[in-house]
This record gives C-alpha cells, structure tokens and sequence, in this order.
C-alpha cells in the first residue's frame, strides 16, 4: 500500500524561471571513506542498513550507520570501485566520528578503511550533464572512464546524479552549477544527508530511507537493527520526513513547534538550503499528528511560518 505525503502549501513547486538547471557542482561539504579488502563487503553487511553483500558493479546503496538504540550517526551513498574496494560518501562534518567508530568494529575482518576525501573528487550532475547511458533507476552505478557515475533521486523533475573519480581526473563536462543551487536541489528531492546537527536523532524511518531505498529488512543483524525493525513492523514509528517552506532562514537541527503548543517541539530541521526564488526549503522530521493538524513553526511556537510541500515520491506502508 502507499499512503501519499500531504501537502498544504501554496508555494510553486517548479523551478524558479531562468534559472540555470543543468551543469555539475564541486561537492566541498562531501568526503569518502574507503573500505578496501576482500572482507570489505561482508563487513560493512553486518554495520549498515542496506545489504551489501550483493551489491554490485553496476549498483549503489543509500544506507545509514546505526548507534544500538537504532539512531542515524552517519548515512552514505555507496558503491563498489572493484570487487575489494567500496567507497561511502558522506558529510564531511561527520567523516572522522564516523570513521573512528566503523574503525572499532573491524576486528579480525580482512577490511582497511581510511579517509579517501583528498584522494577523489567529488560533483553533483544536474540535468542533460547526467550521462544517458546511466541506467534510469535511482542507486544504479555506471563507470565513466575512471569516474563512478550514481543516479540519485530527481529533484523539480530534473535528473541527479553523483560523479566521483580520483583527484586529478579531468572534471565532469558541462556547465559550472552553483553548489547552493545543489544543495537546494538536494532538499528538494527529498532524500536527506545526515549532518552533526542531527547526529544520534532520528531511527532511519524518521527520514523515510524504508521508502527510499536506504533500509532493507531482510538482511542480517547490524547496530540498531532491531530496533529499526520494531518500529517497522509494530506500528510505532510516530514521525516521519517532510519538506516545507519559510519565509526566513532555517538551520539543521532547529525545533519545529505547532502554534498551539510552545513548550514540546514536535520536530527538528534536518537539512535546509535558500530557496533560488526567495525564503529557505527545508526536510524536517515531524511527528505525523503535527503534519496533519498544521501552524507549524521554526524555533518557536511564534517563529517563521512554516508551509508543508508535497514529497516527491511516496511513502511505502508494506515493506
């Protein structure tokens, strides 16, 4: 079944008019960890959300790295370079935190990770800059040369992709893109990147990767996975990702409060970006109640009005 994301907002969801929709985008805000070795898959099967052990060279995985209570401390895209390497991309603010704690659970398994972020390059594809020849779905993974090339969710209907090579590759061709504009783009989608604002927030359901490809529930046991299922299968997950719209800056990590409640939050901004037309967009966990009943606000039960956007995609009730 699919329940469809409510929406009450009045804002255009279209791409600003003249605005520039295509190019690629130097992405400083992104780092790589890399796992090489013949246990590199088997190892990070039995540490993230998604399964590992089959992935391929042709795919990728959005998958999140768990505390025991079943709390996103890091998320990644990820991807094969070779049968023994597998880079993660992530947020930079949380590469060394995440890396030290991945690093623990190592162990006797046949697996080096390291920070590769100053070894690889990485871009944001936008548009007719993202390769034809890349397969349609999103998490599909295509070599470029020494470039790996993953489709990621769409954003205002424009196709996304992430472009990674090593450091000294020529850069993707196309048009130079704005990285706010990405970024904008990124809230957009729908499909958030954990920052340290958020760390240790939200279970992955709270951000919707069951519906968006970054959760499998039927691989083996990784940190959290039991809690993850649990709030899966028993019917108590009570918040959920949105996108909405203000008219004034929002920040990671700020409460959200319904008018008519100032001392209980009852959400947190995960991730914003400057809305190209004016005001600030932004992905925020919100408890379901909340997004039904509406007068939300950021900061405060007075603060900036927040106005709910349709998600681009649906949410899936059966796993």
């Amino acid at each position: 079944m699919i329940i469809d994301a409510m929406s009450t907002s009045t804002i255009p969801s279209s791409t600003p008019h003249g605005l520039a929709t295509h190019g690629a985008a130097p992405l400083s805000h992104l780092g790589v960890i890399r796992v090489e070795g013949e246990d590199a898959a088997k190892f990070l099967q039995g540490q993230l959300t998604q399964d590992f052990a089959l992935l391929g060279l042709s795919e990728a995985r959005l998958a999140a790295f768990c505390s025991a209570k079943g709390r996103m401390q890091a998320s990644f895209v990820g991807f094969k370079r070779s049968h023994e390497e597998i880079l993660l991309v992530c947020n930079r603010d949380l590469l060394a935190s995440t890396l030290k704690r991945l690093s623990m659970f190592v162990l006797r398994a046949k697996a080096r990770l390291s920070d590769a972020s100053e070894a690889y390059a990485v871009y944001g594809l936008v548009g007719s800059t993202v390769p034809p020849s890349l397969p349609t779905p999103a998490w599909s993974q295509w070599r470029d040369g020494e470039a790996s090339v993953v489709r990621l969710y769409p954003a205002e209907g424009l196709a996304r992709a992430l472009w990674v090579a090593p450091a000294g590759q020529p850069a993707p061709a196309g048009d130079a893109l704005a990285e706010p504009l990405w970024q904008w783009l990124e809230v957009r989608s729908g499909v958030a990147t954990l920052s340290q604002p958020v760390f240790d927030a939200f279970v992955p359901q709270m951000l919707n990767y069951e519906s968006i490809g970054g959760v499998n529930f039927k691989k083996g046991c990784y940190p959290g996975q039991e809690v993850v299922a649990r709030s899966q299968f028993r019917g108590t997950l009570k918040r959920r990702a949105y996108i909405v719209h203000a008219d004034t800056p929002l920040n990671a990590g700020e409460e959200v409060f319904q008018q008519a409640d100032a001392e209980q939050p009852c959400g947190t901004v995960v991730q914003a970006a400057a809305h190209p037309a004016g005001g600030f967009d932004a992905i925020v966990s919100l408890q379901i109640s909340a997004a039904a009943e509406g007068g939300l606000h950021a900061g405060s039960a007075t603060g900036a009005a927040l106005q709910l956007l349709p998600l681009p995609y649906p949410l899936l009730d059966d796993i």
